[in-house]
């Protein structure tokens, strides 16, 4: 059974699912590194995994793209959880990541396709479009300059620019593709109760959209609200957006 959203599916961010969506997801993604890379013949993807407590404890897996020479940490691609954006706990855990891939002097890609909890990218947004879901590129030749590609729920998942070494081509990697495969694959469509609301808070405008998708939905839920939504929150000092509003726009995004 094929998910019904044409992008990413919101019933996935039900704690009941999470852990084994993230886990398969991001071994997809791997798999899809590993072929991808096959063409450069000097680069190895490896999984790695951070562990925290916050209501419960949290294993999450994490790709790390290594030059085969040296085991030198070329990229570090990272996918955002529920907690890791609404707990403090898992956004220390997430941010600690961020911190230790910097320091080796690692490109950064954060792939957030969780609606819940606030941004863990420290950049102003004031200015760009609205999104539901983003892959954030940060290149370490260019630190201060972010490739944001983004989708809403009514569209496809981007395909994006995997950075790897500064003299290197990008390899491109399709995150809707990677998506369909972890959702067959997972049996999610099996899983989830698309009679039921799902467990995140939606926009008035996303909840609409599920309506029309999903016509046998029961919409009696608080979770049909978008009383509980706010506006982002930026932690920490922010960043002067221009550069990355202008490599946003100026670059080729791949949404549909």
């Amino acid at each position: 059974m094929r998910s019904p959203f044409p992008g990413m599916d919101p019933f996935l961010e039900d704690s009941s699912l999470w852990p084994q969506f993230h886990q398969s997801l991001v071994g997809r993604l791997r798999d899809d590194f590993q072929q991808r890379l096959l063409d450069y013949d000097h680069y190895w993807p490896r999984l790695h995994a951070r562990h925290y407590v916050a209501d419960g404890e949290h294993r999450e897996d994490y790709i790390e793209i290594v030059h085969d020479s040296d085991d030198r940490l070329i990229t570090l691609v990272d996918v955002v959880s529920p907690a890791n954006k609404a707990t403090a706990a898992g956004r220390e855990a997430f941010q600690s990541t961020w911190r230790r891939g910097n320091q080796a002097g690692a490109n950064l890609v954060e792939i957030d396709l969780v609606l819940q909890g606030q941004p863990l990218v420290e950049y102003s947004r004031d200015g760009l479009p609205k999104w539901d879901y983003a892959v954030t590129v940060l290149r370490r030749k260019m630190p201060k300059q972010f490739e944001i590609y983004t989708s809403s729920l009514p569209k496809r998942l981007p395909r994006f620019k995997l950075p790897l070494a500064a003299d290197e081509r990008d390899a491109i990697v399709d995150l809707q593709a990677v998506f369909a495969r972890c959702y067959d694959q997972g049996g999610f469509g099996a899983r989830i109760d698309y009679q039921q609301a799902p467990s995140v808070a939606l926009s008035d405008e996303n909840r609409q959209l599920v309506e029309r998708l999903l016509p046998g939905l029961n919409t009696n839920s608080n979770c049909f609200t978008s009383e509980s939504l706010s506006p982002p929150t930026i932690f920490g000092k922010k960043r002067d957006a221009r550069m990355a509003a202008t490599k946003c726009i100026g670059a080729r995004l791949w949404n549909n």
